[in-house]
């Protein structure tokens, strides 16, 4: 697959295959000290989440190294995960280690390279098995074989390409927009019907706590901590392979992008329930995220509909009797940003959800009987809008679709542009 399998097509005669290393110089990113990482002070640290980013949240105030300095516009590889392609859009910076630096030589035009990198290192990620994070080396990008049409082609293409992905972009970005209007349209319908109830001509009391105001003159406000049990995770030790082999779902925060688990990208067998702190956590459970960049914008949630285990990063919580888990669920869904706003940062950049912070956390507690005709109020109000996310979510994912197939077409010289092939 390195070697060039991604081209299935006949380039034209003009054209050649060549390894990156023959029109590229590949730098490494530094392991810089994680003592010396700040917010305010000290260059742009640039980390595998950054690389598309015009500023970081991290920064590092030791001294520079030479040949981890970054300019702005520079192609950037991320070497974990997806193996991300991206141009670092912010000024002079620092490269951390897990990810490298493009940089062409004269024989290649750089927006042409930015444009034909990401369908090898695809590939690359489709073939690559990892129970955990997938991880790509420099040498392995310097060995992608490309196709390199002559320079003044590489231009034409690359400026067919930035009219054209410009024009598909723009399309994206209004349908992302939608997404968040319909995000807030929902978290509204949430918030009010966990906070006021359903019944607009219920007395209200002053709830005692500023961001829910007057609540149902019968329903309490009790912290988290005495509503629920929290359960942890682990990860069991990825170099035995008997540990993953089985069909017990262990849930970590990338499968938390469904408000329902059934299953999980990864599972581990009984061996791994001995040999570990994972225990099994039966439903129906509260799942939450704890810790993981992604509290730095949202509060995944979700309830459980079988036997599952989960990573450290989250907490499972099992509701007492006072509270209805799909009830607490909703209150999480409507208070994400207040939660959001919660989460500590630790030294290093990480987001984090200190469980005395949560265990604070105050819920409306309506009687039991209500807080169901609530959630089953939600269910029905908001399927409208889910179906409405649904279908613009597919059209984002045709109109990248249709970008990627584009970009493949113009760098394999199946479309003509410009410059003669």
């Amino acid at each position: 697959m390195i070697a060039g399998e991604w081209i299935k097509v006949e380039l034209p005669q003009s054209w050649n295959i060549a390894r990156l290393r023959d029109h590229a110089a590949v730098v490494n990113g530094y392991p810089f000290d994680s003592e010396l990482f700040t917010s305010d002070t000290g260059l742009p640290l640039v980390r595998i989440r950054d690389i598309a980013s015009t500023d970081t949240e991290v920064r590092y105030a030791g001294d520079i190294v030479p040949d981890a300095l970054l300019k702005g516009g520079e192609i950037l590889v991320g070497m974990d995960g997806d193996f991300n392609v991206a141009r670092w859009k912010g000024g002079e910076a620092l490269l951390n280690q897990r990810v490298c630096c493009v940089r062409p030589a004269t024989t290649v035009d750089a927006r042409y390279l930015y444009y034909v990198l990401p369908a090898p290192l695809a590939l690359i990620n489709e073939f690559t098995y990892s129970t955990t994070v997938k991880h790509l080396s420099s040498f392995d990008v310097q060995k992608i074989h490309l196709p390199f049409p002559p320079v003044a082609q590489q231009r034409a293409i690359a400026d067919y390409l930035d009219r054209e992905t410009a024009r598909l972009d723009a399309l994206v970005a209004a349908k992302e927009r939608m997404l968040g209007l319909l995000a807030e349209k929902r978290r509204a319908l949430i918030t009010r019907a966990v906070t006021r109830g359903l019944d607009p001509r219920v007395p209200l009391r002053d709830s005692g706590v500023p961001r829910l105001g007057e609540i149902p003159a019968h329903w309490e406000v009790v912290a988290l901590r005495f509503l629920v049990d929290a359960f942890g995770g682990a990860t069991p030790n990825t170099g035995r392979p008997e540990l993953w082999d089985g069909d017990i779902p262990w849930v970590s925060p990338k499968d938390m992008k469904r408000r329902e688990i059934s299953d999980s990208e990864d599972h581990v067998s009984l061996a791994a329930l001995d040999s570990s702190a994972l225990r099994l956590i039966d439903p129906v459970a509260v799942l939450i995220v704890v810790r993981g960049m992604i509290l730095a914008h949202s509060f995944p949630t979700a309830t459980t509909t079988r036997t599952v285990t989960i990573n450290q990063d989250m907490k499972a919580l099992r509701c007492r009797q006072l509270i209805d888990p799909h009830f607490l669920q909703n209150v999480f869904m409507g208070a994400e940003p207040h939660l959001v706003s919660l989460v500590d940062s630790a030294a290093h950049g990480t987001r984090k959800f200190e469980a005395e912070v949560l265990g604070r956390f105050e819920v409306c507690i309506p009687p039991i009987d209500e807080q169901r005709a609530i959630v089953a109020y939600i269910s029905e109000q908001t399927a409208q809008l889910d179906t409405l996310h649904a279908a613009t979510e597919r059209t984002i994912k045709l109109l990248n679709e249709r970008r990627a197939a584009l970009i493949a077409a113009a760098v394999t010289g199946q479309i003509e542009v410009g410059a003669a092939a």
